[in-house]
């Protein structure tokens, strides 16, 4: 039987004393106000959805640690170092850059990967075996409702600045008129297949005529895109994206079965609800 109890002041509840600051109990572990205010301002969402967001964080944190799901050092190595060459940086840079643009260091890094591939695991155990692949009719519905998912600019036309010092080149991008014989620029086109996914997010992300973030350049310096012109984008063909509309299907009934699955879990498990942020 679902079992929240709501109460306004604070009082104690289930024989224990609750301390100043829990906002929430969720299978004996707190969720405090400050978490909540946290996740609100992280996420942009408001408090509703930031005490469901860690709720469900709590109920995930049990099912992995009940079904005894593992994540090893290595495996969030190897992560790590995916993401590294898909930036063409080496570790020490991609953790460099990490801390320059999340303000995440090593260790914080290597914390939230983890959280994220035991995540996978678990999502893998509760839907991989309830979901079928998408058919063909599937594949081309999903197309023709979603084309414009799959059309992408043709190339993007930068000037790359680049500097060995950080607080010179941030002097450049706050402040376009600003020289320094110490900052090189080299304008390139860079096609759209061509570039790593997160590099072409971020230009994409990017307005036209603005610089993006400086961020390590891969060789002890750093760098930032200055936007001079975007090519046209142009369609994808169904074939060339077929892959892509898989995943997103199969991520799309994914979710449906862990909503499904949490929702559940949620009506059944004991939560305290004792106040919310004002």
């Amino acid at each position: 039987m679902r079992k929240i109890l709501f109460v306004l002041l604070f009082t104690s509840f289930l024989e224990a004393k609750v301390y100043d600051g829990v906002a929430v109990v969720v299978k004996n572990e707190a969720i405090t106000l400050e978490d909540i205010k946290k996740e609100m301002q992280t996420s942009h969402i408001d408090v509703k959805k930031a005490t469901d967001v860690l709720i469900r964080q709590k109920l995930e944190a049990a099912e992995i640690e009940e079904r005894k799901i593992v994540v090893s050092s290595s495996e969030v190595y190897d992560d790590i170092k995916q993401m590294a060459s898909r930036n063409n940086m080496s570790i020490s840079d991609f953790y460099n850059a990490v801390r320059e643009s999340n303000g995440l260091s090593s260790t914080e890094l290597k914390e939230k990967v983890k959280e994220k591939l035991l995540s996978q695991k678990l999502y893998s155990a509760i839907a991989y075996a309830s979901i079928d692949e998408p058919s063909d009719e599937e594949i081309k519905e999903y197309y023709e409702l979603h084309k414009e998912s799959f059309s992408h600019p043709a190339s993007f036309t930068v000037v790359i600045y680049d500097a060995k010092s950080k607080e010179l080149l941030q002097e450049k991008v706050d402040n376009p008129m600003f020289y320094s014989p110490e900052i090189a620029t080299n304008e390139q086109v860079l096609p759209f297949e061509r570039i790593s996914p997160e590099l072409s997010s971020l230009l994409s992300r990017t307005p036209l005529h603005t610089f993006t973030p400086v961020v390590p350049n891969g060789k002890g310096g750093y760098m930032s895109f200055y936007i001079k012109s975007v090519a046209s984008a142009k369609e994808s063909g169904i074939d060339s994206v077929k892959n892509q509309i898989v995943n997103a299907i199969m991520a799309d009934k994914r979710e449906v079965v862990l909503n499904d699955y949490f929702a559940r879990l949620r009506d059944n498990a004991d939560i305290n609800i004792i106040r919310m942020p004002e």
